[in-house]
């Protein structure tokens, strides 16, 4: 039974929707109902915040894409791509300004 429950935590199937701390306080719960050693109970935590963080950054790099495609669905201007043309317009207007002496 904790060789499941830990495979699935691992693989990052329900971590993805906890936080933090409340995926560190479940490992810890679950190293000391299993009565794991001291040694195993610290690496299962440290696998699961690893595991943890991972998660974290791809369930961000999706929500960022997502993000991104239906603000182009919608076409609403991003921050970068706003940036980027105030850039090309102070582009322009320092060669205009240098064309005109």
């Amino acid at each position: 039974m904790i060789d499941l429950f830990k495979k699935t935590m691992v693989s990052g199937v329900g971590l993805a929707l906890m936080a933090k701390d409340e995926a560190e306080n479940m490992a810890r719960d679950w190293a000391r109902q299993s009565k794991m050693t001291e040694d195993e109970g610290k690496k299962f935590i440290e696998e699961i915040l690893v595991k943890y963080g991972e998660t974290q950054d791809k369930l961000e790099e999706r929500v960022g894409k997502s993000v991104k495609e239906f603000l182009k669905k919608v076409d609403v201007v991003t921050g970068e791509e706003f940036n980027k043309l105030k850039n090309e317009i102070r582009e322009l207007k320092k060669s205009l300004g240098s064309g005109k002496k």
